[in-house]
Order: C-alpha cells, then structure tokens, then sequence
C-alpha cells in the first residue's frame, strides 16, 4: 500500500478511503469486525496484545455473560482489517499499519461514538457474571482473561469522555460493588506505584473512584445515594475531594 503512494503519488488518504470502502464490502460478520478493529487500534489507551483485542472483539453489549463462541482466532482478526492492524514484532501489541492512519482515523468522523462505545463494552466486559464472580484480592493465575486489567484500568478514562446512559448504569451498578471487585483491586495497585498503600489493595470506595477518574454523572449519583461518607478515607489516606483536586 505504502509502496503505492510512493510510486505513483496518490494521496494516502484516498487510499485509506478505498481500502476502508473494501472492508466495508466484505461479507458476512467481516465487515463489521474489520471497523471494530481499527476503532478499537486507534482509539485504545494504550496499545493492546492481540489477545487483549480479540477478547475485546467477544464481548457482546446486550449479554450478561462471556460466551467463548464470540472469540475469533487472530487470524481472523488482523485479516479482517485488510492489512491496515498488524502485530509489531517487537511489542507483540497491535498497531496501524502507518502514522498517518492513527492521523486520519483520529481526526475524521469514522468513530463518531469511538469513546462511548468502548467504554460501554468494557463496562459490560466488568459487569459479566463471571468477572463479578473473581475473588476480588487475587489478582494471580488470570491468563485466561487478558481483556481483564485494560478494562479494569480504562473503563474510567472512556467515561469521563463520553457516558451514555446504559453506562452509567452499568458504572453505577459497578462502583456500588465498591471494594468487592477485582477491578478495584488492580487500578489500587496501579495507582499505588506512586502512592503508599497502607491497608489492603481491595479498600477503595465507590466514590474515590468516581473522582479519581472525574466522571461527575457519577460523583453526583453516588453522593446523593443514601450511607455516602464523603471525607472517608481510602486505603492510601486520601478523601474523594483530595483525588477529584
């Protein structure tokens, strides 16, 4: 494709306006999966394993549950995008094919919604029976479930950019769980690498975390919602107004 552009002089994005038109036309579930992919590569918080991104692409809105028949082989995958996502060698993560396609996905209205609708899988991705179901201070042996400690660590950073109203009810629903989630568990200790820890990991109130990630539709409800105590302290001694300062 980038030989194209170099020998004959046709602007990159009208190639990417082609290729994206041919992913579109391919047939059966390709299509579909092709789009989800680059919107997922381009619109990510931080690179993902490939493994990470096909458990992403299973994950299915309206279930309440995993279902192992939505995961697609890698192959699968990384061909349904025609070549734009390949796995870079040396990070073993998935990347666009070129600089300039991050650039042109970024800025064009292809995934008007990019935000709200990753957030809203990974917020459903947390709220699966299963993942509810993982004891909430192990954080060992969770090779099985790779889309687990991104969604964990994002959700957040999704909602606070855009949050439908099915994710705040999934947020909602997942942030009264309070400390009885794994998700707490790790994004404690992710944010403990810069902040002593003096009670265990799993100690972090709803609220904290609604503030930490600024998601004020959340903050609100959870303030209004009966038993609140706004000055607790978290198991690093912080309040929810010192994270929302």
């Amino acid at each position: 494709m980038l030989r194209k552009v170099t020998t004959t002089g046709v602007a990159l994005d009208s190639v990417y306006v082609q290729t994206l038109q041919r992913i579109r036309e391919q047939r059966g579930d390709r299509s579909r999966l092709g789009m989800e992919v680059l919107m997922w590569v381009s619109h990510s918080e931080r690179p993902l394993k490939i493994d990470e991104l096909c458990h992403a692409l299973a994950v299915d809105i309206e279930s309440t549950d995993l279902d192992p028949e939505n995961l697609r082989p890698q192959s699968t995958v990384l061909g349904s995008c025609l070549g734009l996502a390949v796995v870079d060698a040396e990070t073993s993560t998935v990347r666009l094919i070129h600089h300039t396609l991050q650039e042109y996905l970024s800025q064009s209205d292809i995934f008007p919604d990019a935000h709200k609708i990753l957030g809203q899988v990974c917020l459903t991705y947390l709220n699966h029976e299963l993942v509810r179901g993982l004891p909430a201070t192990s954080v060992s042996n969770l090779e099985d479930m790779p889309f687990l400690n991104y969604s964990s660590l994002y959700w957040g950073s999704y909602a606070k950019m855009e949050l439908s109203d099915r994710s705040k009810s999934l947020a909602l629903e997942l942030l009264n769980l309070g400390g009885n989630h794994i998700y707490a568990t790790l994004l404690v200790q992710q944010i403990n690498s810069s902040h002593y820890c003096s009670l265990p990991h799993h100690i972090w109130p709803s609220l904290h975390c609604a503030s930490y990630f600024g998601i004020d539709d959340a903050v609100a409800a959870l303030i209004e919602s009966e038993g609140c105590d706004i000055n607790q302290s978290d198991c690093m001694g912080f309040t929810a107004l010192m994270w929302a300062a």
